[in-house]
């Protein structure tokens, strides 16, 4: 199983971006997928989880209203939308794939085992 980030970027405040998650080895629909994200000196933080099988999606406090999650099950690709990103919205972020099942809650990073190697997102004027 590989993941692989991409879509970050450096954007004004109020701008917008669009990160994508490139999966290989794993069939999507059957796979809960998480987006995290860590600020320098600070610990990786949940951002959105999109579970397995029409499982639904949740977002964290601080991006719901505009974030959002989607996937594209041929091509096993999942999406984050970011809009109406703010300076603190900059930070690395990582996709994440629960390919084997874990009792963690979906916005502890211990249930996630797949990890891509994290995509920089830069909120500045």
């Amino acid at each position: 199983v590989q993941l692989q980030a991409s879509g970050g970027g450096l954007v004004q405040p109020g701008g917008s971006l669009r990160l994508s998650c490139a999966t290989s080895g794993l069939t999507l629909h059957f796979s809960t997928i998480a987006w995290f994200r860590q600020a320098p000196g600070r610990e990786r933080e949940f951002v959105a989880c999109n579970r397995a099988n029409f499982g639904g999606i949740k977002y964290a406090d601080s991006v719901k209203g505009r974030f959002t999650v989607s996937r594209d099950d041929a091509e096993n690709t999942e999406y984050l939308q970011m809009n109406s990103l703010k300076a603190e919205d900059t930070a690395v972020y990582y996709c994440a794939a629960e390919v084997h099942y874990s009792t963690y809650d979906y916005m502890d990073p211990r249930k996630y085992d797949q990890w891509g190697q994290g995509t920089q997102v830069t909120v500045s004027s």
